[in-house]
C-alpha cells in the first residue's frame, strides 16, 4: 500500500519532476508494469465508454451525435495547437528543468486562450457552413473547453514522463466516471445534444484538475533564453504533422455533413468510434508507455530496437484477432452496442475495419519519430499522407458514407508499406525486422477469422445476436491462441512479460 501511496502521491523534491536517470535501473519492469496499469486503465474506460454508449444510444438519435460531429470534425484541431507538440518535447528530451517547463506552460496556456477566443469566433461560420443555426451554441460551448485543456499539457507531460502511470490512471478514470454520469443524467431528461457536449465540458475539467492535485509541480514565470528553441521545433513539427492528419482524417467527416447530411455523418462517426473504441484500450497503454521508455533509449540503437519489436509484436498479438473479429461478426456488435435503428453502421464498420488492421502496424511510425527526435520528416510525410487520404474522400464521396469508409480503407492499405520504410529508414530497424514482428499474430488470426466465420454461418441466425457474439468470439480465441502456443510457439513473449511483474 505504502508502494501505491508514493507512486500516487506528487514527490516532495522539485527536481524529481525532471530527473530520469533513475528510471533506468529497471526500464523494462517499469515499462512492463506500467503498461499493465495502462491497460487495466483502458479496460476500465472501455467498459465505461462501452456502457455509456449502450445507454446513450438509446435515448439519443444518429442526428443529435451528428450536430456534434458537425461542430468538432472543424474544431477539433484546435487541441492541436493546445499542445503544441510540447507535452511530448518534454518527455523525449534527455534533460529539463524547472524554466523551461514554466515558460512551456505559459507557451500552452496563450496559445488556449488564443484559440479558444478563435473558435468562438468561428461559430456563426459553421453555423452558416452547414446550415444549422444550433452548432452556434455547441461551438461556443466547446469552444470554453479549450481553456482547460491547455491548462493540463505540461502537468500531464512531467506524470508521463517520470511513468506515473497509477497517477495517470487515476486521472483518467475519474474524469471519465465524471463526464459519463454527467452526460446519462442529461440524456435522461431530455437534454438531447447538449448531452453531449456536456460530456466534453465534464470530462476536461475533472482532467484539469486531477492532474493539478496529482501532478506535485506548478508553474513559474516565463523565462526568457531558458533554452526551449529546439523544443519548440520539435513540438511546432509533431504539431503540424497532427494538424495535417487530423484535416485529413475529419475531411470525410465535413464532406459527409455537407453532401449527405447530419443522419449520414451520425452513422458514419458512431461506426467509426464503435470501430476504434477497442483498438484504442489496447494502442493507447502501449504507446503511453513505449514513447517515454524508447525516449530514454534513444542513443542505444540496439536495445531501442529491441525494445520497440517487442513492444509491436505483443501489440499485433493482441490487437489483430480483435480486428478480425470485430470483421466477423459486425452486425452482431452493431445490433448489440448500438441497437436495432443503427443497422445501416454495420457496413460502415466493416468497411473501416479493414483500415484498423493496418493501422495498429503504421501508427507506431510515430513512436519512432517522436523518441529519435525526428519530428522533421514526420512532418514530411504527414503532407504525403494526408494529401492521399483526402484523395480517396473525393473518390467514395458519390457512394455516400459506406463509399467514403471503403475508399479511405483502401488507402491506408496502400500507405502501409512506404509509411513504415520512410519513418524506419537510418534506424536499427529493417523492413524485415518489422515483418517477423507481426507475421505470427496475422498468420495465427486469419484462419482462427476462417473458422469463426464458418462457425457463424453454420449458426446462421437460429440464435440471438449476443448468443452468436460469445460463440463466435470463443471459437475465435480458442483458435488463435492454440496457433500462437503450439504452432508458432509464442510463450515465451508471454510469459518474458508476466515475469516482470515479480521484479520491484
Amino acid at each position: 500500500m505504502s508502494k501505491l501511496l508514493r507512486n500516487i502521491s506528487p514527490a516532495a523534491d522539485p527536481a524529481q519532476h525532471f530527473r530520469t536517470d533513475h528510471l533506468k535501473n529497471d526500464l523494462k519492469g517499469r515499462s512492463v508494469r506500467g503498461g499493465a496499469v495502462t491497460m487495466v486503465t483502458q479496460g476500465c474506460k472501455f467498459l465505461l465508454n462501452l456502457g455509456s454508449t449502450v445507454v446513450l444510444a438509446r435515448l439519443l438519435s444518429p442526428q443529435d451525435y451528428g450536430l456534434l460531429g458537425m461542430v468538432t470534425s472543424l474544431t477539433g484541431f484546435v487541441y492541436i495547437f493546445n499542445d503544441m507538440g510540447l507535452s511530448a518535447a518534454t518527455i523525449q528530451k534527455a534533460e529539463v528543468n524547472h524554466k523551461q517547463v514554466s515558460t512551456l506552460f505559459w507557451v500552452n496556456v496563450a496559445l488556449s486562450i488564443s484559440l479558444a477566443l478563435l473558435t468562438a469566433a468561428m461559430a456563426p461560420l459553421i453555423a452558416w457552413f452547414y446550415g444549422e443555426p444550433r452548432l452556434i451554441w455547441i461551438t461556443l460551448v466547446v469552444a470554453g473547453t479549450f481553456i482547460f485543456a491547455g491548462l493540463t499539457v505540461q502537468h500531464q507531460a512531467l506524470l508521463r514522463r517520470q511513468m506515473r502511470f497509477v497517477a495517470l490512471a487515476a486521472i483518467d478514470i475519474i474524469s471519465i466516471l465524471v463526464g459519463v454520469a454527467t452526460t446519462i443524467i442529461a440524456a435522461w431528461y431530455g437534454a438531447g445534444y447538449w448531452a453531449l457536449v456536456l460530456m466534453q465540458v465534464a470530462t476536461v475539467i475533472a482532467t484539469c484538475v486531477g492532474v493539478w492535485v496529482m501532478c506535485g509541480w506548478r508553474p513559474g514565470p516565463p523565462v526568457r533564453g531558458s533554452g526551449i528553441r529546439s523544443m519548440l521545433a520539435f513540438g511546432s513539427n509533431l504539431a503540424g504533422f497532427d494538424f495535417l492528419n487530423y484535416m485529413a482524417r475529419n475531411l470525410d467527416n465535413v464532406l459527409i455533413g455537407r453532401v449527405w447530411g447530419a443522419n449520414a455523418l451520425g452513422l458514419y462517426v458512431k461506426a467509426y468510434s464503435l470501430m476504434m473504441l477497442p483498438l484504442q484500450q489496447i494502442n493507447s497503454p502501449i504507446k503511453a508507455v513505449a514513447v517515454p521508455s524508447l525516449s530514454r533509449l534513444h542513443f542505444e540503437p540496439e536495445q531501442f530496437r529491441n525494445h520497440y519489436l517487442k513492444a509491436l509484436s505483443l501489440l499485433t498479438s493482441i490487437t489483430a484477432p480483435v480486428v478480425i473479429l470485430m470483421l466477423v461478426i459486425s452486425e452482431e456488435i452493431v445490433e448489440l452496442i448500438l441497437g436495432s435503428q443503427w443497422g445501416e453502421a454495420s457496413i460502415i464498420f466493416r468497411f473501416l475495419g479493414i483500415s484498423a488492421l493496418v493501422q495498429l502496424i503504421t501508427n507506431t511510425s510515430g513512436w519512432l519519430y517522436i523518441c529519435t527526435g525526428r519530428t522533421d520528416r514526420m512532418f514530411k510525410w504527414g503532407v504525403f499522407s494526408s494529401t492521399f487520404l483526402a484523395m480517396s474522400f473525393f473518390i467514395g464521396l458519390p457512394y455516400g458514407a459506406k463509399g467514403v469508409a471503403l475508399s479511405y480503407s483502401i488507402a491506408k492499405l496502400l500507405q502501409t508499406w512506404p509509411c513504415m520504410y520512410y519513418a524506419t529508414r537510418n534506424t536499427s530497424i529493417t523492413m524485415l525486422d518489422l515483418l517477423r514482428a507481426v507475421q505470427q499474430p496475422l498468420l495465427a488470426s486469419i484462419p482462427a477469422g476462417a473458422i469463426a466465420l464458418t462457425l457463424k454461418l453454420t449458426i446462421g441466425s437460429s440464435l440471438p445476436a449476443w448468443s452468436t457474439g460469445i460463440i463466435t468470439s470463443l471459437a475465435m480465441a480458442l483458435t488463435y491462441y492454440l496457433i500462437m502456443f503450439h504452432v508458432f510457439n509464442a510463450k515465451e513473449l508471454y510469459l518474458s512479460v508476466v515475469s516482470q511483474f515479480k521484479r520491484r
